[in-house]
């Protein structure tokens, strides 16, 4: 296994630094075990029954607010604290529902058995520990907000896009497009880098929450020009045997089915966990387009129809061991596993007219295209606490696969203006195959210098490998030729080394700061290549960058404050932005990459503001962004009458506006989340000719109503507004759409039964129109998006841990 990782690590032109790593993590972890302990074995009961799930928290009498040791119950009531060291103690043990219980202990160096712990009910802080959880749906942090993704019941059934279009701030379009604040985020699972590029890939019912991160620190990776979207796969750490599972089953225009199973056991040092989810669905689509060429008098008026019918089918496995030798060292691995199958059925209709408008070609399109991707990620985390609390060390490699292969079967049929077949049918083939590699060696480290600053430094080092295979051939004499001028090989490769450091630090009483404050610098050192088959397009990129970031928080009280702040970010282009291949699916539409796209540079300088009430809580965030070196999609009009997509780098653009979000609870049976996303953009296209929109206002808006109509009941819906978004040519249409959930408990509330209605008023569509000197467009999206689904969910092993799961509340 050492050789094994040790030629692992060379290849990426990083073993030197990975050794020194785990040496010292070795170190560490060995000094850790070697301490002398002592253990505090003992029981909680609550007078009949052993309870599961109490927190049992111990603190030494001298220093009460740092914890010293901490366990949970498992099934039979029992806990055990290893490794304290001798001195005088005091224990606490919590659960929400019974009162909280204290008992003082002293070590000498030898076990302690407690025997059995009574608990006394406390049935009042439990009814008003379930009202106020609530709020909980999101949850404000320094950096931007959490959202739980249980509490998420209009999703049930879905995949990860589906879930990101129900949170607030984010916009999702009607073919799965994610932005924040106008511009697409860096999505992270896990908080990891990862191969998985389409959100289609993780089910809904995987996830535990996202995290929306939209003012970074210099701690994060340069590259979130709008910020990060972090989503945190379901992990439970729950004292003996746990599961779950869901079933479901609707239909759209076809039938979709989809289930999970989540399995967990903990037992003294060890935690294993195993998780299965899958989906089937058929879906459909239909495309309208017009587009007409002012200077070509043959080629004039253009319309298309396009059928599409697809069947995906997706499917993820994942497993979790933790090993905690004692309490202040965790070791875990996490594998994950993910196989996707689309199969889409496509017919494309096109009419050519002349100037005059008279008849000029008539053709239809059938491609069959099967797409089979392959991802496997493998994890590994060591996490080190110290005595005080103030220290932490966390370091893991990561390193994830991908493997796509996509073969496409063309024929294409043509017809005189009396729709009637001339000519033989001409029939092609693809295939695009890829493999990628991304892999990741991070340590991060935090450590006071003094009573009222804390420094945190570390190094992330990322390393891409890419490799597509992209190849056309047409039918010839009863043999496929292979067309060497649209066949290509394209191969990739990136490496950042980055390092970075922050001081933390507040003014005033250490309780309840005054004044809060972050300067950070971040510097990445970018290396990358990449070049086709023959060379035609080759390049090769060496810089270092520096990135600082800073931070002021004013505390105007304990849920009030206002926060300035500025960072320097970039936003690199991506593979599919870089690949130079041509898609032909559509002849007279093909879209292509650009490998000589250089990366944009963001200023962003922001201003927050965050009030809660009893009932409501208010958040507000001005920004500026000043970017150098846009990236934007770019239509231009060839000689033959083809309108080819590529990314460009068309010259600077400001951005600012306001995001806003408020939240209330003014009756005990409904709670809401309202969002709002208001910005401008001011468009300097200086590298293009023509044809550019200087500036445009956006928004866009979402509103989650939460309704519990009797016990044991609840329903949600959900409402989006996206405005027109403009295009460097034109604008993406405006799209809405309203999503319903309804959830009851059955039984003792282990068991629910859920159904869910997407785009009740089948609204939800997407498109564009476009207006140049050479040519106008415009183009409609409709997919089956009105869909049905029922679902029953159960979990075992404790009543009270379904309510855990429910509130979020948090064994902290």
């Amino acid at each position: 296994m050492r050789i094994y990782w040790d030629k692992y690590l060379c290849r990426m032109k990083n073993c030197k630094q990975n050794l020194v790593l785990i040496i010292i993590l070795f170190t560490i972890s060995q000094f850790s075990f070697g301490q002398k302990s002592a253990s505090i074995k003992g029981s909680i009961s609550d007078g009949k029954l052993p309870v599961e799930f109490v927190d049992v928290i111990l603190k030494a009498v001298n220093d009460s607010t740092k914890v010293a040791n901490y366990a949970v119950t498992d099934v039979s009531g029992n806990f055990s604290l290893e490794n304290v060291p001798s001195g005088n103690y005091q224990l606490q043990f919590k659960l929400i529902g019974f009162k909280t219980s204290f008992q003082k202990v002293i070590l000498d160096g030898s076990p302690i058995s407690l025997g059995i712990i009574t608990l006394q009910n406390d049935t009042h802080l439990l009814n008003a520990v379930v009202v106020n959880s609530a709020k909980k749906q999101i949850q404000k942090t320094d950096e931007g907000f959490i959202f739980s993704a249980v509490s998420n019941i209009s999703q049930s059934g879905g995949t990860a896009i589906d879930m990101l279009k129900s949170i607030p701030t984010v916009a999702v379009d009607a073919e799965g497009g994610i932005t924040l604040r106008g511009k697409s985020p860096m999505i992270l699972i896990n908080g990891k880098n990862s191969a998985i590029t389409n959100m289609d890939q993780i089910a809904a019912s995987s996830i535990e929450n996202i995290e929306i991160i939209s003012n970074p620190t210099a701690k994060y990776d340069a590259n979130a020009e709008s910020g990060i979207i972090n989503i945190k796969l379901k992990k439970n750490n729950q004292s003996g045997m746990n599961g779950a599972m869901v079933l479901g089953g609707g239909f759209g225009a076809k039938g979709r089915i989809n289930s999970s199973v989540l399995l967990n056991h903990k037992t003294g040092k060890w935690n294993f966990g195993l998780g299965y989810d899958n989906r089937f669905a058929g879906r459909t689509k239909k495309i309208n387009a017009e587009r007409t060429n002012y200077f070509i008098d043959d080629e004039h008026f253009i319309n298309q129809r396009r059928n599409d019918e697809r069947t995906e089918g997706l499917q993820n496995l994942k497993l979790n061991i933790d090993f905690s030798p004692n309490s202040n060292n965790n070791f875990s691995f996490e594998a994950l596993g993910n196989l996707e199958t689309q199969d889409n059925d496509e017919t494309l209709y096109t009419q050519v007219n002349t100037s005059a408008n008279q008849f000029y070609s008539d053709n239809k399109r059938h491609s069959l295209e099967l797409e089979r991707s392959k991802v496997a990620e493998l994890a590994f985390t060591y996490d080190r606490k110290f005595s005080d609390d103030r220290k932490s060390l966390t370091a893991s490699i990561t390193s994830s696969f991908n493997k796509d292969k996509e073969n496409t079967n063309i024929d294409t049929y043509n017809y005189d203006q009396y729709h009637e077949q001339i000519g033989d049918i001409l029939l092609q083939r693809t295939h695009n195959y890829d493999n990628e590699n991304i892999s990741s060696a991070i340590v991060n480290y935090a450590f006071p210098i003094s009573e009222k600053s804390i420094v945190e430094t570390g190094y992330k080092g990322t390393f891409r490998f890419f490799n597509s295979d992209f190849e056309t051939a047409d039918l010839v004499n009863g043999e496929y030729v292979v067309n060497p001028i649209s066949s290509n090989t394209f191969k990739y490769n990136e490496q950042i080394n980055a390092v970075y450091g922050m001081l933390n630090s507040f003014m005033g009483d250490p309780e309840n700061p005054k004044w809060k404050y972050n300067l950070g610098l971040r510097a990445e050192n970018v290396s990358n290549n990449g070049a086709t088959q023959n060379n035609s397009d080759k390049f090769n990129n060496d810089y270092l960058k520096l990135f600082p970031s800073a931070s002021l928080q004013l505390n105007l009280e304990s849920d009030d404050f206002i926060k300035i702040g500025y960072s320097k970010r970039i936003n690199r282009p991506e593979l599919d932005q870089l690949n130079p291949f041509v898609d032909i699916t559509d002849a007279l539409n093909p879209h292509t990459g650009n490998p000589y796209l250089k990366p944009e540079i963001i200023h962003i300088a922001e201003m927050s503001y965050n009030k809660e009430w009893k009932k409501y809580s208010f958040s507000t965030n001005a920004f500026y962004r000043n970017a150098t070196n846009t990236i934007k999609q770019y239509a231009e009009l060839l000689d033959n009458g083809v309108v080819l997509l590529m990314p460009k780098n068309i010259g600077s653009t400001i951005t600012y506006g306001l995001e806003t979000i408020f939240s209330l609870k003014p009756i005990g049976f409904y709670d809401a989340n309202i969002s709002v996303t208001a910005f401008q953009q001011n468009i300097n296209a200086s590298n293009l000719a023509q044809d550019v929109v200087s500036n445009a206002f956006c928004w866009y808006g979402k509103i989650i109503n939460n309704f519990i109509p009797w016990k044991g009941g609840k329903l949600q819906i959900i409402g989006n507004y996206n405005s027109a978004l403009a295009t460097p040519q034109g604008k993406r249409i405006p799209i809405y759409n309203v999503d319903m959930g309804f959830q009851q408990k059955l039984g003792k509330g282990n068991a629910r039964l859920g159904l869910v209605v997407t785009d009740m008023f089948n609204t939800l569509e997407s498109g564009y129109k476009n207006n140049t000197a050479l040519f106008s467009n415009n183009r409609t999206n409709k997919s089956d998006t009105r869909a049905l689904m029922l679902t029953f969910a159960y979990t075992f092993k404790s009543d009270f841990k379904e309510n855990l799961l429910e509130n979020q509340f948090s064994t902290e």
